[in-house]
């Protein structure tokens, strides 16, 4: 049994949940290269990624399924049974950050010190962009 490639996905992950969906279909594949995927993901990358592989006499079939799945032609009508998220842990995580380092915004406080670092500012600032950003994509859920 000759194994040809049908797909290279960047994650591992990826790969396995292909995987699972030819298995299920009654097709046999296997993924390759996992052992360089967990000991080095970024090298694994660079060499082309995770193979899904899968006998040649099966390879048509397995990169039909794939393709019609991508294009969504296997999802269910009624959608997904998974509950919506609603907020998620971005807020929580702005509103931890925003209590947290309000103080230091406001006032300049750092451990006692009359100025605050380049190193601390340049910080905050980066927590802010983020609690910024987890806000934008909380309202946008909830807009959605």
């Amino acid at each position: 049994m000759a194994l040809v490639l049908i797909e290279r996905f960047h994650e591992v992950y990826e790969a396995e949940l292909a995987r699972a969906l030819l298995d299920s279909h009654g097709i046999e594949a296997v993924v390759a290269d996992t052992g360089l995927a967990t000991i080095d993901p970024l090298m694994q990358r660079a060499l082309g990624g995770t193979r899904l592989m899968a006998p040649a006499s099966q390879a048509d079939a397995a990169r039909e399924l794939l393709a019609r799945a991508q294009r969504g032609e296997l999802a269910l009508a009624e959608g997904d049974d998974l509950p919506r998220r609603e907020g998620g842990p971005g807020l929580a995580v702005a509103t931890l950050a925003a209590v947290t380092m309000a103080p230091e915004l406001a006032l300049g406080v750092s451990g006692g010190k009359g100025r605050m670092s380049l190193v601390r500012i340049v910080g905050l600032a980066l927590v802010a962009l983020a609690s910024v950003g987890f806000l934008l994509i909380f309202a946008a859920n909830l807009l959605a």
